[in-house]
């Protein structure tokens, strides 16, 4: 599975998006666009990467950028994931 489908499929889980990540492609904003996007929500994707990525991240490697975009937020993990 490529990292575009797994973060989809992670957001969707843990968003609880029921499918609407389907139609998200690499310009889709995140922060401030989707309601279920809260800063709880930011810890909980964040622990479910690592749970399920294997990826580890610092406080310090994330900011607003990170997560203004699925593109911006594939990017990251992508880079994670290649250590």
């Amino acid at each position: 599975m490529n990292t575009d489908k797994q973060v989809l499929r992670i957001l969707d889980e843990v968003l609880s998006l029921n499918g609407r990540s389907n139609g998200f492609d690499r310009d889709t904003p995140l922060l401030g666009a989707i309601p279920e996007l809260d800063s709880m929500a930011v810890v909980s994707l964040i622990t479910s990467f690592e749970e399920q990525l294997g990826i580890m991240v610092g406080d310090d490697e994330i900011d607003g950028a990170t997560f203004a975009t699925v593109g911006s937020l594939v990017d990251f993990v992508d880079e994670k994931l290649r250590g």
